[in-house]
């Protein structure tokens, strides 16, 4: 419900924001918040990144490519949503750089607008994590004691647990629940 208000009020203000857009600005603060989920493993170290560079999962005619926005944590919303639509677009019309594709540190795959209400997503190597994304659909929730319907989407996350442990990884996810239902914690 509060993540359906603040992309409307962005809309009505002009910006063409998205639902992604949210979750990469939420997903960013989370990174930043637990930032081993952040990381890479590779066979000398766990690397862990300073910023959150967010790939976007975009199809294209060509097939799956990962356009990143660099320290999304950094940007406002309508800056994450210009962003993501001129590389979504670019994307779509083989125009992106090799620069836009590359230093990703997580990702974002949205099958929501494909009314598809959760999957499992494949990680972007060598990043340690990726969150999959599922339609939002209008589901019965208890609300003070009462049952309501609200609006609900399912996210699932893969991670390379040999950069990330169960537990950070939960603690990582519990912090998106918490920004998706109250956006205004990352503001």
């Amino acid at each position: 419900t509060r993540v359906n208000g603040l992309v409307a009020r962005l809309r009505g203000g002009g910006t063409k924001a998205t639902v992604t857009d949210v979750l990469t600005k939420v997903c960013a603060t989370a990174l930043l918040r637990h930032r081993e989920v952040n990381s890479r493993w590779t066979d000398d170290a766990i690397l862990v990144f300073p910023t959150a560079n967010v790939g976007i999962a975009v199809a294209t005619p060509q097939g799956l490519i990962v356009p990143v926005i660099r320290s999304a944590e950094r940007l406002r919303l309508a800056e994450i949503a210009a962003a993501r639509s001129d590389l979504v677009t670019r994307a779509r019309e083989g125009k992106l750089q090799r620069a836009d594709l590359e230093e990703g540190t997580f990702t974002i795959s949205n099958l929501g607008m494909f009314r598809v209400e959760q999957f499992t997503a494949v990680l972007n190597p060598p990043q340690a994590a990726i969150v999959a994304v599922g339609a939002i659909e209008e589901r019965a929730v208890p609300v003070d004691g009462e049952i309501a319907v609200r609006p609900m989407m399912t996210l699932t996350a893969t991670f390379d647990h040999r950069a990330v442990d169960g537990a950070p990884a939960a603690e990582f996810l519990q912090s998106v629940k918490e920004l998706l239902e109250e956006p205004g914690l990352m503001l």
